[in-house]
């Protein structure tokens, strides 16, 4: 799915009452005072507000989302809460413009299956990390490769798993990026979707001086 694409499924998603997580990342992540925090992905901004509520005034939260509907709610939510120490940036997720080396923590919630580029995202999530710094990642994988027809179906995108990749596939992705020791929190058992069995995960890494890309 191209980035048009996205933009205009989820422009219309952001009017409706749709529930675009699969895994509840931020409740795993273990976000602490002082950290910066980038949610890909964000939405609505929940999460990114609940992140900033907990990282406190010395710490940071970002929302990097592709449509501008959705940047917009999340503007207003903030603002609305009083929430200073959050900003939303409009963008793709294979070249968001932070700085390298800037958070400690990123999130994201059933977002990343969409993105066709998928190795540049993960390449982003390892440039912005800082060493020492973790990701926390809530996907959709499938079992097989998803057939043509459901690419740009309405209902799989909405449910999260038209663009999902095998398993194997989207951690050898992870791998090339630079991250060692991946460690799975959660996972669901196959459930089907078309033709195709799919399964949620959650996923984390630390980047750390061993890790090279």
């Amino acid at each position: 799915m191209n980035t048009v694409e996205i933009k205009t499924r989820y422009s219309l998603l952001a009017e409706d009452t749709c529930c675009l997580s699969c895994g509840g990342a931020v409740d795993k992540s273990g976000a602490r005072k002082g950290e910066v925090c980038i949610d890909l992905g964000s939405g609505r901004g929940t999460d990114v507000i609940r992140l900033a509520e907990t990282v406190g005034e010395k710490g940071f939260a970002y929302g990097i989302d592709v449509t501008d509907k959705m940047i917009a709610k999340a503007e207003k939510t903030a603002a609305k809460m009083n929430i200073k120490n959050v900003k939303f940036i409009q963008s793709d997720l294979e070249t968001i413009p932070l700085k390298d080396e800037i958070a400690d923590l990123i999130i994201s919630n059933c977002t990343l299956n969409h993105v066709g580029q998928k190795q540049k995202v993960w390449n982003e999530i390892f440039r912005l990390l800082k060493n020492g710094g973790r990701f926390v990642i809530s996907d959709i994988y499938s079992s097989d490769i998803v057939p043509e027809e459901y690419a740009t179906d309405p209902e799989a995108v909405a449910e999260c798993w038209a663009g999902s990749i095998p398993k194997a596939d989207y951690l050898k992705i992870i791998k090339k990026a630079g991250f060692n020791e991946l460690k799975i929190l959660e996972e669901s058992a196959p459930y089907p979707k078309g033709k195709i069995e799919v399964s949620s995960f959650t996923i984390t890494a630390t980047k750390d001086e061993f890790s090279c890309v």
